[in-house]
């Protein structure tokens, strides 16, 4: 775990630079599946809702993360299109927040993905109803077989319904552990000229 200061002058001026640089520890670290974070939505009311995705792309348009669009998330993505994200890197004792908006990847985009998971990933993404009851385990094995013998060579079709959303940051924020909780935050927010600002806020 990091225990030394994070200051504002070794910051990145791009928080998308910072993300990298921070990623790439975590890669080389050892940490468990760095690429996952916490996605956070909300209902049209702003009843919330959080569970964990894995980030597949990020660059200056955002962060891509991919999903049924039939899924709950999905649901309330459309009608509330505002979502936060958060990585936990607890060896490195970092976190990264992040606060936007939301939008739908191009069809070419979820196509050109989808096929370059495995079979196995492609048939699970087609065989399940994602957030929707299903009798037991054994019938969603069968799908998969079904579906899996139904397309006995050469690339699987990908549904209309599964695809990728961008969240395009408004707000970034770099935490980093400190000894007795006094740690480091530095939040990143788009100014009205389009550049970035960076505040240092209390623990």
């Amino acid at each position: 775990m990091q225990d030394r200061p994070l200051l504002l002058d070794e910051l990145e001026h791009d928080p998308l630079a910072q993300l990298a640089a921070w990623l790439d520890e975590a890669r080389s670290g050892g940490t468990i599946e760095p690429d996952a974070m916490a996605l956070a939505t909300a209902t049209g009311s702003g009843e919330p809702s959080v569970r964990m995705v894995l980030m597949k792309d990020f660059d200056e348009r955002g962060i891509t993360f991919f999903t049924s669009y039939d899924s709950r998330k999905a649901i309330e993505l459309e009608r509330n299109p505002r979502a936060a994200l958060l990585f936990h890197w607890p060896e490195l004792g970092r976190q990264i927040r992040i606060e936007g908006s939301i939008r739908r990847t191009e069809r070419a985009e979820n196509v050109a993905y989808a096929h370059s998971r495995s079979r196995a990933s492609q048939l699970s993404a087609l065989a399940s109803p994602q957030s929707r009851p299903v009798p037991n385990r054994e019938w969603l094995e069968e799908r998969v077989a079904a579906l899996d013998r139904e397309h006995p060579r050469g690339e699987l079709p990908v549904s209309e319904d599964w695809g990728g959303y961008r969240l395009e940051p408004k707000a970034w924020e770099f935490w980093q552990h400190r000894p007795n909780r006094l740690h480091d935050r530095f939040r990143y927010e788009r100014s009205s000229a389009g550049t970035w600002t960076i505040e240092r806020l209390g623990p």
